[in-house]
């Protein structure tokens, strides 16, 4: 077997310079770049577009869209599998595979603490590249254990919950996770927890859930258990084995998904905090309580940049990305709140001659809809932001079809 630094790669392969042309051919964008010098602004007749100032691909993205396609360039002769989608981006993930990536799917009903992939179809010479949401522990001491040669894109935002959640279980403390229980971040994150004798987490997934939590803890409290059978058949999925709400909810850390709605989860943390107090009291809280915001940065710069989008009062925001991507559902929640908001997968899903646009219902789980006179007439100022899976030349393509929608073309064009 070779040495560990030539099966093991996590700060690049050596190739960025040979995938550079590579990359900006395949996702950059004209209009997006003269969008940027305009001060985010284009104003073509009677329709005004508004682009949030961050939006499109994070650094953590970037770096593992760039690691995949050096991988190929490193190793052209070899077999390259993906453990999933390296990202939430139908598009990206399909011009891996044009590269010759083969995609691994998770095998249906694997559980906690066993691999979720199958890795009998690789064979020791292959390279397996790690997706920018990590795996999860058994998965990745699986690899190392196969022999075969590692890409690692997790992203570093993620490293960092990883970091928290394996201290609440060296100090006994319950990992409370803002997530979506079947995300694979969140499932790559709740396994770091299982590393630890006694480690446990649970997964609530919005502030409604949260509260189940909360009234949990307050009737243990007061009558030394709750209702067990109830609280476990609505998380079932969602906790560690040998979970005991009675036992595991007395001391708690509260971390998230990266990808979350910032504010909620701050907010689950503060509510956490308090009804600890109120269970138990203030020096309970003090030592057997901890919360972090550990939403990553380019989240959190994406969600402020809506925010100022917002304050200019748009008619209407369309916000670009995948449908399973959890930070642009987070961003379309975040704007359905103060505007009509449509969450599309990409500019297809805009259709100029007929009017009529498919969309993602914001905040509805999994549910999908047609609108048909969505652009307002007359004069009306259109938002835009996209998650940060996205592309530029999926966000280009987006304005001009809505550009199109109202008869006009990109200026210059």
């Amino acid at each position: 077997m070779t040495g560990p630094q030539e099966t093991y790669f996590r700060k690049g392969l050596g190739a960025a310079a040979m995938v550079q042309g590579e990359l900006e051919a395949a996702y950059a964008d004209a209009l997006v770049d003269r969008l940027r010098a305009n001060d985010y602004r284009l104003v073509v007749g009677d329709l005004t577009i508004l682009l949030a100032r961050e939006f499109g691909f994070c650094y953590g993205v970037e770096r593992a869209v760039d690691y995949a396609y050096q991988a190929r360039r490193r190793f052209p002769d070899r077999r390259l599998w993906l453990l999933g989608e390296i990202i939430h981006n139908p598009h990206v993930n399909e011009r891996l595979r044009d590269l010759g990536i083969q995609v691994m799917e998770p095998r249906p009903g694997a559980t906690d603490g066993t691999p979720r992939f199958d890795y009998s179809v690789v064979d020791p010479g292959d390279v397996v590249i790690l997706p920018a949401f990590g795996v999860t522990h058994a998965d990745f001491q699986a690899l190392r254990a196969h022999g075969c040669v590692v890409v690692d894109t997790t992203c570093g935002s993620v490293l960092n919950v990883w970091k928290r959640v394996e201290q609440y279980a060296r100090d006994a403390r319950t990992a409370l996770i803002h997530g979506k229980w079947y995300h694979e971040e969140t499932r790559a994150t709740a396994s770091q927890v299982l590393k630890y004798p006694g480690g446990h987490y649970l997964v609530v997934r919005d502030m409604p859930e949260a509260e189940v939590v909360m009234a949990y803890i307050e009737a243990v409290a007061r009558h030394g258990h709750g209702d067990r059978d109830a609280f476990m058949a609505r998380f079932a999925r969602a906790v560690s084995p040998g979970f005991d709400p009675d036992l595991h909810l007395r001391r708690l850390g509260v971390a998230n998904q990266t990808t979350m709605l910032a504010k909620e989860s701050l907010a689950i943390g503060e509510r956490v905090g308090q009804a600890l107090e109120a269970a138990y009291g203030a020096d309970h809280r003090a030592e057997a309580f901890r919360t972090f915001d550990t939403i990553c940065s380019a989240t959190q710069d994406r969600q402020d940049a809506v925010l100022d989008v917002l304050a200019a009062s748009p008619d209407v925001m369309l916000v670009v990305g995948g449908f399973n991507s959890s930070n642009t559902i987070s961003l379309a929640a975040l704007c359905a709140e103060r505007v009509r908001t449509y969450h599309v997968e990409d500019a297809e899903g805009i259709d100029p001659a007929s009017g009529r646009l498919h969309y993602r219902v914001a905040g509805v789980a999994h549910v999908e809809a047609d609108a048909e006179g969505w652009l307002p007439a007359g004069k009306v100022t259109v938002g835009i932001t996209a998650g940060a899976s996205t592309p530029n030349n999926k966000i280009g393509a987006a304005v001009a079809r809505v550009l199109a929608t109202r008869g006009e073309r990109v200026p210059g064009s």
